[in-house]
């Protein structure tokens, strides 16, 4: 089972990616997970990948490629994955459909997370993030409180505002997704495998409905 996520920042490619992740009994990739990882532990890759994301700019394409073809390299991708934040250019995607067709594999749904840049705002801002490497666990101070104020429910460590969670850098980020994200979508749309799923922040609907809302769309296109 392979699964890209495309949404904007904030609209929950994360969250939902990772109870996806754990149904199918896959690893989540997260882009932005491993450029994080690297500016912590690599001085010289890791300072190339800062100098974009501390400014809201994408990673070019040649450096993520050389990032994430390592990780699709490593054993527990056997069985697929799920993909967040990437691909996030049509050079990306046309990369990764050229790697899994040498190993025999396609992507079985692209799955679109679609929320106005106002309410993407308004949510990264009042995002909180579990610190810890091994639970990455995301609240939010509206609609997904913490047990226990600035606490993680999962695994207990302090609950941490990234720094590019401020709103000119969100802005920044969320132009530079538009300018890209329209040829992506129409990539995918065309190899009729994109899946849209429209959001807003009024909504009852928690992440836990939009993962099982996919689900249950896999599984319909499993029996047509």
């Amino acid at each position: 089972m392979i699964i890209v996520m495309l949404g904007a920042p904030g609209t929950g490619k994360g969250t939902v990616g990772n109870l996806l992740s754990r149904e199918f009994n896959i690893p989540h990739i997260s882009s932005g997970e491993i450029f994080r990882s690297y500016i912590k532990k690599d001085e010289k890759l890791g300072k190339k990948i800062e100098e974009y994301v501390s400014v809201g700019a994408l990673v070019p394409d040649e450096l993520t490629i050389e990032i994430l073809k390592a990780r699709f390299e490593e054993d527990d991708t056997v069985n697929g994955f799920v993909l967040d934040g990437f691909p996030r250019t049509i050079k990306q995607a046309e990369y990764l459909d050229e790697l899994l067709k040498k190993e025999d594999k396609k992507i079985n749904v692209v799955v679109d997370l679609s929320l106005s840049d106002d309410e993407i705002v308004d949510r990264i801002t009042k995002r909180r993030t579990c610190p810890n490497p091994d639970c990455r666990e995301i609240y939010n101070l509206d609609f997904k409180r913490p047990k226990v104020d600035g606490i993680c429910d999962r695994c207990g460590s302090k609950l941490i505002i990234r720094e590019d969670d401020n709103e000119e850098t969100i802005r920044k980020r969320l132009l530079n997704y538009h300018n890209i994200s329209e040829g992506l979508i129409n990539y995918y749309k065309e190899k009729d495998i994109l899946y849209t799923v429209k959001l807003n922040n009024e909504s009852n609907r928690v992440s836990s409905d939009v993962a099982i809302e996919i689900k249950d769309y896999l599984n319909k296109i499993k029996n047509v």
